[in-house]
């Protein structure tokens, strides 16, 4: 029988601790990259790693389009019902790939493919053809391959899905946030209970391996009353995975959220209720806390790599490939390749402004020196496994230093956080308590030299 790490909510904890830090989605933290690294240093970083061999990658693509705007959304996004503008952006993908073709060096297997957004699936079915069309002219599809896609069930039908699957998708993200009606029509988001299933259950035919939903905790008019429904509801329709993302009101940096009624937002005691009452709920059916916002079933891929210590996090989140280098294109796409990070242009003018330049679009990235990337490692760590030992990476470290010398500030403060209760300390040995858990980025923040040594004009969201 499979065993699982317990988890423990403790409120009073959560209440004693920084209350915003970076997810770690990368290290160092997207903040940090800067304008010093172009495409110059992006295309020589990909000749220098992926001329050695024809290793396995990742493929990120970003859709910007949605056709209505939700309220509460803070991703780089594109309102509009042209689907000409597609076709447009389409032709942009296809430059952005024939410029970095000379740099793949051959045609690498794909080992994982996410369509992120805005939302993939404003692009039609002819679209979507054409787009795995020129992934196929630059990339080998495995069979075996992870290839995903975010969904918006407003806008996809059941024959959809299964040109989705004829395509190679066989994941998919599904958007709920939540299904009560008041809190849908504050957010813009009107989504029923009925056409959600049908894409589920498409997916479920269509020979889908995994479907996720995501749900959004914090939205305006949401209580424990209200979400207890809409949680018993998502259950009904038996996902393999359930994000359970927290709200972060800022409508001095996202304009939608202006449009949100401040007052009816929870406070931060109701917020702590409603995502309270929901893990224990998830707890108790039977999910398995990955870590963060994400819950899977016991016998899904991540859970498993979990309990195997396989478990790898990268832009997308948990993941079981996260160790490919990730080769993002389309607009404010972010790719990890090597002991580095590139970020493209964040506008859409921008974007093909460099492309008609014949440009690669990078707008800023990032090159990790050793202590980075010695760093990274540990959160890595700390995120996916909830447990390091420092002595693991003695031979990392420079010459003639120790552990407890080069770590010694980050050793200090686990012992401040294992006081706490957070983590258990044994020398240079950390692994996190069932309470901390939950508190997981407070742990990983200790590792950040960044963090504590420059300042950032970042906002980071709530690490509960």
């Amino acid at each position: 029988m499979k065993t699982f790490p317990i988890f423990e909510f403790d409120r009073q904890l959560i209440a004693s601790l920084p209350s915003n830090g970076p997810r770690y989605t990368s290290y160092p933290t997207a903040d940090r990259f800067h304008q010093g690294f172009r495409q110059p240093e992006y295309v020589a970083n990909l000749d220098k790693v992926l001329s050695q061999d024809k290793q396995p990658v990742s493929l990120y693509i970003h859709i910007p389009f949605c056709n209505t705007i939700c309220f509460y959304c803070g991703c780089n996004k594109v309102a509009t019902k042209d689907k000409a503008k597609a076709d447009e952006y389409l032709a942009y993908l296809e430059k952005e790939l024939v410029l970095l073709k000379p740099h793949l060096h051959g045609k690498h297997p794909l080992a994982q493919l996410h369509f992120g957004g805005g939302t993939p699936t404003f692009l039609t079915n002819h679209q979507l053809e054409r787009v795995f069309q020129m992934i196929g002219e630059h990339f080998e599809l495995m069979d075996d391959g992870e290839y995903s896609i975010e969904i918006d069930p407003r806008k996809v039908s059941r024959d959809d899905v299964f040109q989705l699957a004829k395509l190679g998708f066989n994941r998919m993200s599904v958007g709920i946030q939540d299904f009560d009606p008041k809190v849908q029509k504050a957010v813009n988001r009107v989504q029923s209970y009925e056409e959600t299933k049908t894409v589920i259950d498409a997916a479920r035919e269509a020979g889908f391996k995994s479907v996720s939903v995501d749900l959004i905790y914090g939205l305006p008019h949401q209580s424990v009353q209200s979400i207890e429904p809409t949680l018993q509801t998502v259950l009904s329709l038996n996902p393999d995975r359930l994000a359970l993302y927290h709200y972060a009101h800022l409508p001095h940096i996202f304009k939608p959220q202006r449009r949100i009624d401040t007052e009816a937002v929870p406070s931060s005691e109701e917020k702590l209720d409603i995502l309270q009452y929901a893990v224990q709920l998830l707890n108790d059916k039977g999910y398995v806390f990955i870590g963060m916002d994400h819950f899977a079933k016991p016998e899904d891929e991540l859970a498993i790599a979990l309990q195997e210590g396989r478990l790898q996090r990268n832009f997308q989140g948990y993941s079981t490939h996260a160790d490919c280098d990730l080769i993002a294109i389309g607009v404010s796409s972010i790719s990890k390749v090597g002991n580095t990070y590139s970020q493209n242009q964040r506008e859409l003018e921008d974007y093909y402004a460099e492309l008609d330049n014949n440009q690669l679009p990078v707008m800023r990235g990032f090159a990790l020196n050793e202590d980075d990337v010695l760093r990274r490692e540990i959160i890595q760590d700390l995120m996916c496994r909830f447990a390091l030992n420092f002595a693991d990476y003695q031979h990392k470290l420079p010459e003639n230093q120790k552990v407890e010398d080069y770590f010694a500030v980050e050793l200090q403060e686990f012992a401040q956080l294992a006081e706490k209760g957070l983590l258990q300390l044994n020398g240079t040995q950390l692994s996190v308590t069932p309470k901390g858990r939950f508190l997981i980025r407070n742990i990983a923040m200790v590792m950040d030299y960044y963090l504590r040594h420059k300042e950032t004009t970042a906002k980071y969201s709530q690490t509960v």
